[in-house]
């Protein structure tokens, strides 16, 4: 079995319609995801959101890519070393 790791998944949304099918990979992936939070940044009008995973490298880096290639949306990783 691959090991798990505590990771930090990072996104902004600039294209708001984007929203709906970011939301519905996380919910796909949920049963990994330990705490989520977003915040509206309006003045620069888009969305910044903090995902922290508890996954296999495997399926964070899947969430990863799948977030990765949404419109508007752009995704990176920091993985703990513990």
């Amino acid at each position: 079995m691959e090991e798990k790791r505590i990771c930090v998944l990072s996104v902004i949304v600039k294209d708001r319609v984007a929203a709906e099918r970011l939301n519905a990979h996380l919910s796909a992936y949920g049963e990994y995801v330990v705490g989520r939070m977003g915040i509206p940044y309006r003045e620069k009008d888009v969305s910044v959101l903090c995902v922290v995973l508890d996954a296999p490298v495997s399926v964070v880096n899947a969430l990863t890519g799948k977030i990765g290639k949404l419109e508007g949306v752009s995704a990176k990783t920091l993985f703990s070393q513990y």
